[in-house]
């Protein structure tokens, strides 16, 4: 049943609509009902700044508003809009597309929609996030990623190839047998060789990736994190992470990071992006050619304050 409400012109509500986070805000809410803090984790925008734009969609009578405790819930509902207005919506809506921002903002609806159901009262995903801190501050932030690297086998050697500043090796280095370290920068290997100064199982390489001096089968498992994107032609480095690996029961396995396939075509100015992400067709069809006779790709769950675009792992496994 349509509410009651005071008119309001479409003039009026077109206004409303002239703004392209307003926009993005509508295309939230036409999903699900969700608090001032959930969308602005979606949106990636300060509460306040939400919270002024939730106004005046609801001004416009674009939106719903309902308390729930001591929160506001705001809801767009087609049905509950004049024919009008309905139509005016459907048809921006429609221009607006699916990439870019409204992508992003998808990816992290998910996530947003994930951990609210995670929670069986639906209190800690909505209003406070009270678990995640208080278990940080029992535990500490990255027990979870120590604990899960543990399924690396004790008598593996690892290469973290394009190491960076070694955040990967320092996760490595207390679970594996030896790391290998390998980057082409030299400032980002001092970086590395001062992170890890007291482990005694790390050997560092200077080299791209593409070329590393190391004998064919010499390693049971790569790491390649955020780098194939830098790279001219990461076929290539996929090419070389195969020669490496020795197949085994267990290991023979490498594992790549990268981004999902975007349109942020800034990076290649700002950051010196070789590539604008990857599509699973891409990285797919990268591992094949290069040898790998498993492989896998799965797009990682987003994280609701990240501002880059969404993230993919990929596996491949010789055999």
């Amino acid at each position: 049943m349509k509410r009651e409400t005071a008119h309001i012109s479409i003039i009026d509500r077109l206004a409303a609509l002239g703004d392209l986070v307003r926009l993005r805000v509508l295309r939230v809410l036409e999903t699900e009902a969700f608090s001032v803090g959930e969308v602005a984790k979606v949106v990636q925008l300060p509460q306040s700044t939400v919270s002024r734009h939730l106004k005046v969609l609801a001004d416009a009578q674009w939106v719903i508003r309902r308390n729930e405790g001591t929160a506001t819930f705001y809801r767009l509902l087609l049905d509950d809009l004049s024919p009008d207005a309905r139509a005016l919506w459907l048809t921006v809506r429609d221009q607006m597309g699916s990439g870019g921002d409204v992508a992003e903002d998808q990816r992290r609806l998910r996530t947003v929609l994930a951990d609210r159901r995670t929670d069986s009262l639906s209190f800690f995903g909505r209003f406070s996030g009270e678990w995640d801190h208080l278990r940080n501050e029992l535990f500490g932030g990255r027990f979870t990623a120590h604990a899960l690297l543990s399924f690396v086998a004790r008598d593996w050697t690892v290469a973290d190839l394009g190491c960076g500043t070694g955040n990967v090796s320092e996760l490595l280095a207390p679970v594996a047998k030896r790391v290998i370290a390998v980057d082409v920068s030299a400032p980002m290997l001092a970086a590395a060789r001062e992170r890890l100064r007291g482990a005694d199982n790390v050997e560092f390489i200077q080299s791209p990736i593409d070329a590393v001096p190391l004998a064919d089968r010499s390693i049971d498992a790569a790491v390649c994190a955020l780098v194939l994107h830098h790279l001219p032609n990461p076929a290539l480095a996929l090419v070389e992470v195969r020669r490496l690996l020795r197949p085994s029961p267990t290991g023979g396995v490498a594992l790549f990071v990268d981004m999902i396939a975007h349109d942020r075509v800034e990076y290649r100015h700002t950051m010196g992006h070789q590539h604008l992400g990857f599509s699973r067709e891409q990285v797919r069809g990268m591992l094949t050619d290069a040898g790998f006779s498993e492989t896998t790709y799965r797009e990682l769950p987003g994280e609701p304050d990240a501002k880059g675009p969404g993230l993919f792992v990929a596996m491949g496994r010789v055999s």
